[in-house]
């Protein structure tokens, strides 16, 4: 098997002191479970569908960064979004720490996961997983890099009474959840389920 070796960063989440930057081999494929609020379920990583992005995941799975983030956004039919911290200063740090854009490999099938986007090279850390088959996704770029291999019925279960964001939907402030993250989240939207701990598998 192939590795890779990229490099990451202790900075973001302690910023108590300087690091030397600490080289890290990420695999080829890699397994991540995420224990959530509805059960678990398992994700598939694959450095041949989008090496950037793949990279980029494993780095936030190695530093705890999705544990107990919010799915803030889940649209039946369409897609279940995550990826912001849990504290808004370490979210505001990471949310501009854009990747390279990858080449896609892959469809937006259902249990495939993407990074959102808002314009080409604005990948960060926010992913969605594909509900439903999303054509659309892919006529606008958004690239798959890993997918669900097990509990996919869990993430059907995912709470979305507070459907799409605004100014589509009514409820929830994209811009909240972007500067304020779970002080905004958990309080006035107790039923969105969420990430307990997300770690590597065997």
């Amino acid at each position: 098997m192939r590795l890779a070796t990229v490099f990451i960063t202790a900075l973001l989440l302690t910023a108590c002191h300087k690091e030397t930057p600490k080289a890290v081999v990420v695999p080829q494929v890699f397994r991540v479970k995420f224990q959530t609020s509805q059960g678990d379920f398992v994700v598939e990583a694959h450095r041949a569908w989008a090496p950037h992005g793949v990279d980029r995941f494993h780095e936030l799975v190695g530093m705890k960064f999705f544990d107990q983030g919010r799915f803030f956004r889940v649209v039946p039919g369409f897609i279940a979004q995550f990826g912001v911290h849990r504290n808004f200063e370490v979210h505001e740090k990471w949310r501009t720490m854009f990747i390279a854009d990858d080449p896609p490999q892959q469809k937006n099938l259902r249990g495939m996961l993407a990074y959102a986007k808002s314009d080409p090279g604005t990948r960060a850390t926010e992913i969605f997983i594909n509900l439903a088959d999303n054509k659309a996704l892919d006529d606008q770029g958004f690239v798959p890099f890993a997918q669900v291999v097990q509990g996919m019925e869990v993430v059907d279960k995912f709470y979305a009474g507070y459907g799409e964001m605004r100014p589509e939907g009514k409820y929830i402030d994209p811009t909240r959840v972007e500067g304020e993250a779970n002080e905004y989240l958990v309080q006035r939207f107790p039923r969105l389920d969420f990430i307990v701990h997300a770690d590597f598998f065997p």
